[in-house]
Formats: structure tokens, sequence, C-alpha cells
């Protein structure tokens, strides 16, 4: 009998990489990190390189949040196009934000060389393209804004991306340079093992649920499920989605998501092995191969998180993403071995929020939200970098809390 995998791809690809203690006992620490993913593995090795005491917890599996449901595309495009955020928050800041994010995934791939990461980070290209006809107008403003902020950008008609990629039934789009996959679940345990294991001063503690908070001027106190205690000086929180059981405000929308994985294909997806693709459609698909040579295409979301209700889609949405596949890769012959969904969250203009919150004394927010969670992430370690410095970062006041 033949079953197709309900959990995500990362998890049965790579396994329990690495497992850590729960917290047994009081403890205190400079740094708490809150969240064990690949959000949280970037500040706990941005804290150790600094030289603070750095402490991470999380209440599950390290990297079995978020980052195992990840589909690991590396871009540079935020999901509010440049020209819309312009408009938003004014041309410099969305240029700013747009090259954050460009840089971004060459500082994870430094990170990933350094620590000799197991997880095929890759660079490669990255296809915008234009689902409906009555979408190439947006998207040709989007490919001027982006090509007079000096981005690395080209057009390309349906027919140049049919013979280039093999990749039909589009109305043209946005080629960009700059682009990468990695294995997310991966880099996430290879990062934290890496500042464990090789006695940097950084403790790890998973399957440790924090219950209470208190929080003064200088420092906060955490108290887990079991009664132990954690004394920090800064608490920084990498929880995701999850923030919003803490966080009152009405800062993001949370949705369900979903992604397939095909059965490895002995034919080399070779026009697809270096490009990242996605579209104009609402809500979009993205695509790309996987280091093991296999095809992944998500999307099909829906505006609710309900677990059993999003679960129960799985098989319909399944098809929905397939048939999508076939229409735009029909020589692919695609069969399903992986489908899960998973939670996400986006906000009014596609940023993260980072950076302090007024009701919190001595904590900080590392959020990224949407389809650029993971370079936001290495934003976000740069950026609570220079606060713990006493610095302010140029990107703060567009990252802030009710902005």
């Amino acid at each position: 009998m033949k079953l197709k995998s309900p959990e995500p791809f990362w998890l049965v690809k790579d396994g329990i990489k690495h497992s850590y203690p729960s917290l047994r006992e009081n403890i205190e620490t400079e740094i708490l990190i809150i969240g064990g993913g690949i959000t949280g593995s970037f500040l706990a090795h941005q804290m150790i390189k600094d030289g603070f005491k750095t402490v991470l917890v999380d209440r599950r599996e390290i990297g079995n949040g978020s980052t195992s449901a990840t589909t690991s595309m590396l871009q540079y495009e935020i999901d509010v196009p440049l020209f819309e955020l312009s408009e938003m928050i004014g041309k410099e800041g969305a240029e700013k934000a747009y090259w954050a994010c460009y840089d971004s995934i060459d500082t994870l791939g430094k990170v990933a060389k350094k620590i000799k990461s197991e997880c095929g980070f890759k660079k490669k290209e990255s296809l915008y393209f234009a689902a409906l006809k009555k979408d190439v107008q947006n998207l040709k403003k989007e490919f001027e804004a982006r090509k007079a902020a000096k981005f690395p950008v080209k057009w390309l008609s349906a027919e140049e991306i049919s013979k280039t990629f093999k990749i039909e039934n589009t109305f043209g789009g946005i080629l960009s340079e700059q682009g990468g996959s990695i294995d997310a679940f991966c880099l996430a345990h290879d990062i934290l093992h890496y500042n464990y294991k090789n006695k940097k001063g950084l403790q790890v503690f998973d399957k440790t649920d924090i219950i209470k908070f208190d929080y003064k001027k200088n420092g906060v106190t955490a108290t887990t499920e079991f009664g132990n205690k954690i004394k920090a000086k800064k608490v920084i929180f990498c929880n995701g989605f999850e923030s919003t059981e803490i966080i009152k405000d009405d800062f993001v929308n949370l949705l369900s998501t979903y992604a397939i994985v095909g059965e490895q294909n002995e034919k080399n997806h070779k026009e697809l092995n270096d490009l990242l693709v996605w579209n104009t459609a609402e809500p979009y698909i993205y695509m790309r191969t996987t280091d093991d040579n296999r095809v992944l295409i998500g999307g099909e979301d829906e505006e609710f998180v309900n677990a059993k209700k999003r679960d129960s889609l799985l098989h319909e949405k399944e098809q929905k993403l397939v048939k999508k596949l076939s229409n735009y890769l029909p020589e692919n012959n695609f069969r399903t071995d992986f489908v899960w969904a998973g939670t996400f969250g986006e906000t009014k203009d596609g940023l993260p929020y980072i950076g302090e919150h007024p009701d919190f004394p001595s904590a900080y927010f590392v959020l990224g939200f949407g389809g650029n969670g993971i370079t936001f992430s290495v934003i976000g370690m740069e950026m609570a970098s220079q606060f713990l410095k006493g610095k302010n970062h140029e990107l703060s006041k567009y990252f802030k809390f009710r902005r």
C-alpha cells in the first residue's frame, strides 16, 4: 500500500537531527530566546557571536513549528510589490526594505558556509510571472520600479519564459538574479548544534513551555509549566504567529497554506533547478526544486487557522495544486509524495515586526511574517545585535509595532 505522507517533507527527509533536554532547574542568563525555529537559531547565533550568555527554549522539538512547514524559498521580493510599498511607506523605506532582503540572502549563505551546514543552500534566480493577462500592467510597473532602484532584473515575454524554463501559460514576467533555496529545518538544527556542541555558551532546552513572564525594566523572569524559572536581562521572542497569544494588538492576519512535493524524478529538472517561481495570482502559487531532485509547489491559502478544518482539505488542495502545476509544467510527470498544511501570517504592508513593544519591558520581538520569513529573520538577527549595543537601525521605524 502506498501512502502519501501528511507530514512536512523536511521532517521526514531530515528526521530528528538533534534533541535537547527540557529545563529542570532554575537558571540565569543574559539573553533568553523564545522559539527554536529558523528565526530563533539565527538570533542565538548572533547573540553568541556578540558574546552574550544565551539560553534558547522551545515548547516543541527544535524546528517543529513553522520552520518544518516552510517551503524555504529565499526571496528579496516582499509580498507587497515595491511600487505599492513605496506608496504605503515612501520610496526610501520601501527600497531599503527590499535591499535588506536582497543582502540577507548572501548573509545567510555565509552563515551556512561557516557552520558547514548540510542545508543545501543554493543561489538561484527568481521568476515572478503574470498569472492573468490583466496582471501584466501592474507587473510592468513593478519591473520599472525595481529597475529604477537598480535591482538586477529583466523582463521576459511569455515566449521567452516557455523557451528558457519550459513554463507555459504565463503572460510574461520579471526575472531577478538574486534568490536562493535551503532546507530551513536542517539549517536551524545545524546552527544551534554548532553553537551548542562547540561549547560556545549556548544552552538549548526543547519541550519547555513558558507559561508566565514577569517583565521589569531591569530584566525578565520566565516560568515554565513545571515551575522552573529563567532570569534574563533581555528576552527575544522569535515565536512567529504564536506571538498572537501574548500580544493583543491586531497586527497580523493568520492564514493556512498548502504545499506538495513530488517523488524523485530520474529526469533532471535542469530548467528549474536554478530557479524560484511565483506568480501574481491571489493567493499566489510558488514553486522550486529540492536538492534531491523533486518539485515543490505551494499555495491555495485559506483565511482560517483551525487545524482540523485545515487538514480536512489536504486532499482537495493537493488536487488543485497538481492541476496548477500541470498547467504551468505540462511536460512534468508529477506524482505527489508529500502533502501538508501550515499556518503563516501576513501583515498590512508585507513587512515584519522587529523591535520593542510598549507593553513588554526588557523584550524584543523578531517576527518575520509572509513569504519572506527567513530573510526577515536574517535582518532581525542584525537589528537585534544593534539594539543590544544601544544603537538604532535604519529599518526600525518601518518594522515597529503600531506603525
